[in-house]
């Protein structure tokens, strides 16, 4: 019967905010968060496509390389084609997970690139001093306290610190070699810069495959009758984040907000700034 023939199915995974970085709402992307539903997407379909839909302005470089990782070991294992399609932004360590696609399309207005390592604090010494607040560290280890807000830079520090971000990037920019290979058209260094650009010029430099949208392409490779299925990632957010506690509420399990509202805080501002460095 008609009523029974349905189209071949695409599953779709989507990567959407900060990585590794955790928000009071929405814990930041990681791969123990994220690897039960990319399993269920290489397993979901007969098709030999996996979409991915990447929506993120980077955070940890760790977490970007496990997930983009861990995707192209299931493609391997599994003889499957992976399909990146960047939304709003896909930089710096949302540039990583993209990646992970064999062939990467944009929309005409998405932001693509940064391809850098960036570490920012402040520099609060002279403003505890201005009223009179005394800072108190002990530590075990001369460079325990090293890059410390309140206390002065140190020559060292910076110098130590830089030479981990060149390892980092060093990584980085393996990884976009590794999988653009001769797609790459721009000079190393105006594409390792950290610089982002829109879809049209990441095109141009090779950082993406073409400009196009999920359903469009799924249907012109797998025919109009494609269905995509989206993929759900594991429950995040503030009550995904409460600790069960035994004992309680007559004998079975009860809950307790977990972190201190400090921390939340300066999390939430930490990934607000992420977003806004790319007009968001």
């Amino acid at each position: 019967m008609l009523f029974f023939r349905r189209g071949p199915v695409v599953p779709v995974l989507r990567f959407a905010g900060p990585i590794g970085m955790v928000t009071p709402l929405r814990p930041g992307l990681a791969l123990a968060s994220v690897a039960g539903a990319i399993e269920k997407a290489f397993a979901a379909s007969k098709l030999p496509s996996v979409a991915v839909l990447v929506n993120s302005p980077g955070g940890s470089p760790v977490q970007s390389h496990l997930i983009f990782g861990r995707i192209r070991q299931l493609a391997a294992e599994k003889r499957k084609r992976v399909y990146v399609f960047c939304e709003d932004v896909a930089a710096s360590g949302g540039y990583f997970l993209a990646l992970a696609g064999d062939e990467i399309y944009a929309d005409p207005s998405s932001i693509v690139g940064s391809i850098g390592v960036i570490s920012a604090s402040f520099g609060l010494n002279r403003l505890i001093e201005r009223y009179g607040i005394e800072r108190r560290v002990y530590t075990a280890g001369k460079d325990k306290g090293a890059l410390d807000p309140f206390q002065p830079e140190r020559a060292e520090d910076i110098e130590r610190l830089k030479e981990l971000q060149r390892n980092v990037h060093d990584v980085f920019i393996g990884v976009v070699r590794e999988r653009r290979g001769s797609k790459l058209k721009g000079a190393d260094e105006d594409l390792f810069s950290g610089t982002f650009w829109s879809a049209a010029k990441a095109l141009e430099l090779g950082l993406i495959d073409g400009i196009a949208d999920l359903r469009s392409k799924m249907q012109e490779l797998h025919g109009e009758k494609v269905r995509l299925r989206a993929i759900p990632m594991a429950p995040s957010g503030l009550f995904a984040r409460f600790r069960r506690i035994p004992g309680l509420a007559g004998g079975g399990e009860g809950f307790a907000f977990p972190g201190s509202f400090a921390d939340d805080l300066l999390s939430t501002v930490e990934a607000r700034a992420l977003w806004s460095r790319f007009g968001f």
